[in-house]
Parts: C-alpha cells; structure tokens; sequence
C-alpha cells in the first residue's frame, strides 16, 4: 500500500517507532499494521483500537470493547527472521494459531509469528489469527 494511502499514526511516537525500524521490515510491519487496522474495522466486536507504544514496540487493542488480547509489532531476538507479530504471552493465541495453521507460520513459543522480510505474507491467514487476537476475550 503507497505510504500517502496508510492511515495516520495515533502519535508521533509510534511513526518514529515505525521509522526506526531496519528497511527490510519496515515495509512488512507497515503492511501487518495496515491488515490489523482492517480486520479490526471489518471484525463485530471489536471496537476502535488504541494504537501505543509498548516495550518501544507498535502496539494495538481494543479498550473500548475489552474484545481482544493485545498484539505488537516489532522485530524478534532471533537473527533469523526480520519482523515479527506479538501476542500476550500467557495466552492460548500461539497454540490457537498453530492448530489453524501449522505448516504456515514460524512460531516463537507463546508469544509471536515470526517472518521474513523477503517472503509473502500469508495474508488471509495472518487475517484470520488477527481476528483471533482482537477478539480472545469473546471467544475464550
């Protein structure tokens, strides 16, 4: 998606955040956020979502709704991936994920998807564990 149709950041931090990310992510976690933003819009339920910075990382939930877990944006510890989708570690979202999806995504314990930046992103997957994400508390 061409940088002038994204959607504004809630601050200026979180477009700093989104700047400071090495270029071969950057462009993939613009493009995760874009998807998160849309499945949010398109799923019942979930309400408006607060974009923030947690852990220095984009961060996205629904306090309006208290529908969903909270999913960041950042880039893994592992060097052998570039960018990575979080979620709140002591939930069952990973398992949840995996059992959908298990030959489709890398995943780090409970806590993220990992991906490269030189590969496809599983778009209507990834949709789909989003949707999961912002509507855990619903659905648990």
């Amino acid at each position: 998606m061409p940088a002038a149709m994204r959607e504004p950041y809630a601050t200026p931090q979180v477009a700093a955040a989104f700047s400071a990310f090495p270029d071969a992510a950057r462009e993939r976690l613009l493009a995760a956020r874009t998807l998160i933003l849309d499945v949010a819009r398109r799923t019942e339920g979930v309400g408006a979502i607060e974009e923030t910075l947690k852990w220095g990382q984009p961060s996205y939930a629904t306090p309006e709704t208290g529908s969903g877990s909270p999913i960041r944006l950042g880039i893994p510890k592992s060097d052998q991936f570039d960018w990575a989708l979080f979620v709140h570690c002591q939930t069952e979202l990973t398992r949840r994920f995996a059992a959908h999806y298990p030959d489709v995504f890398t995943f780090e314990s409970a806590r993220a998807l990992l991906f490269r930046a030189d590969e496809a992103i599983p778009e209507d997957a990834l949709r789909h564990c989003i949707a999961m994400a912002l509507t855990y508390h619903l659905r648990r």
